[in-house]
Order: C-alpha cells, then structure tokens, then sequence
C-alpha cells in the first residue's frame, strides 16, 4: 500500500503530523519529506526514522517554500507519491469582537492557504507520474460554528472545500483527494483549546479524547484502495463503523 512510496507530511513536528511519519516509516514508505516552519522537531524526528526521512523547514502559507520542497523531496527520493495536508493552528481563540486582526488573518493563510499551497506544488509532479494521494485533515469546526472559533471554522470549511474541488478536477487524472476529521485528539492543541475553557469543546473530559495514532493509522489506512469509495469526500474517526474497518476498535 505504501512500501517504497514517498510521503510529504506538513505541520510535522509533533502531535498527527509525528505520528504519521512514525507509522509510514514503520509501513515501508520509502521516503518521509518532514516539513515544519521550526527545524528542531523534524529534524530529531528524522533522526529517530532514519536515512529514509527528510527534514525540510518551511512555511506552508509561502507558496515558494512548498514548491521548494516538492523539488528537494523530488531531488532526494525521486518522486512524490501522497501529501499529507495536517499543518494548522488553532490561535487566536477569541470572539469576533475581540479577535485580533493580523493572527485571524495568519491562521487562515495557515489553514487554508497553506493547504492550496501544498497541494499546487505537488500537482504537477503527481501529474507527470500519472497519480497521487492528497489527504487533507479536516475538523467538525469546517461544518459547524463554534464560539471564538471563528478563524479555524472558516479555514478549515474552505479546506475541505479545497478538497472537493481537486477531485472534481483530478480524479480522472489520477489523484485521490480525501478528507480526515479525527474529533478531538490528544495534542498540545487540545491542552490550547482546554485552557481557553471557552466553548464546549475545551470542556470535554481528556478522556474523551483519541491518540495521534489513531489519526496517524487512519492516514495510512486511507492511502490504500479500501478507502476509494471516499475520494472527493470526508472520512470522519467518530463514526464506530470507520474505526472498525481500520483496525481501531474490534
């Protein structure tokens, strides 16, 4: 499914985006490209995976740095086989009143336009090899307000948006679009949200959180031809029967 296949994964420092390089490499992924805009995570990241990792510092919402990318993962393992659109950032949580305007502003070219950003600059080179696997993770946020949520409800609507339009336009040619909504995880993202106690999200038990490896799994899972009855559409972890078709629970 993946063996010898070449893996972008933005936002990989830490939390899903870790835990997916973790378990491609495990699977046989021939290439693991680690972008994060810091260079300390990835880079001991690469160093626990191994020759078959690479740790690129860029910047998602600068096109120039995926395409950058797309040409150092190229140069160094010779194609690009799936991306994994994962980079984002819940700051600032605030009220639309309250909401600064450059970090609202910052999240969205982080969430929204990193994730078009991404998928540009491996197009073409999906293309040229006559197929790829974009996977994109969504949030429940892309379908329903939330209280001061209001940057990462937009971006992540128009991400997945994003999502259906390139398998309207690519799926004849090759590319496998899908969307992943985890529900809530056991990040530091989640330790944000909870300490801003604002909506009923941040109130949720810890408990009723899932690890990053469930996502991680589902990432991988979602790579394969099992998942094809989803392209152009959104895989959500909250439903029994997903999670049981990938392994999560018997």
């Amino acid at each position: 499914m993946i063996e010898g296949k070449t893996v972008i994964i933005t936002g990989a420092s830490r939390g899903i985006g870790a835990e997916a390089a973790r378990q491609f490499a495990a699977a046989g992924a021939g290439g693991i490209v680690l972008c994060a805009r810091g260079a300390d995570g990835i880079e001991a990241l690469a160093a626990e995976i191994g020759p078959r990792a690479l740790a690129v510092r860029a910047d998602v919402s600068r096109h120039a740095d995926m395409e950058a990318l797309v040409r150092r993962a190229c140069a160094t393992f010779g194609r690009v086989d799936v991306l994994i659109n994962n980079a984002a950032v819940i700051q600032p949580i605030a009220r639309l009143a309250d909401a600064d305007a450059e970090q609202w502003r910052r999240a969205v070219e982080i969430n929204l336009v990193g994730v078009f950003n991404a998928t540009r600059a491996v197009l073409p080179q999906m293309l040229r090899q006559g197929g790829g696997t974009v996977l994109t993770v969504s949030s429940g946020a892309a379908h329903r307000p939330l209280e001061a949520w209001s940057h990462y409800c937009a971006s992540k609507a128009g991400a997945a948006m994003l999502t259906r339009c390139l398998d309207l336009e690519e799926r004849a040619s090759g590319i496998r679009a899908i969307g992943l909504s985890p529900g809530t995880v056991a990040t530091r993202m989640q330790r944000e949200i909870r300490e801003s106690g604002i909506n009923p999200v941040a109130r949720l038990d810890w408990s009723e959180h899932i690890p990053p490896q469930w996502v991680a799994r589902a990432l991988l899972w979602m790579c394969g031809p099992e998942a094809d009855p989803f392209l152009g559409d959104e895989i959500s972890l909250r439903n029994e029967e997903i999670r049981r078709r990938i392994g999560l629970v018997p």
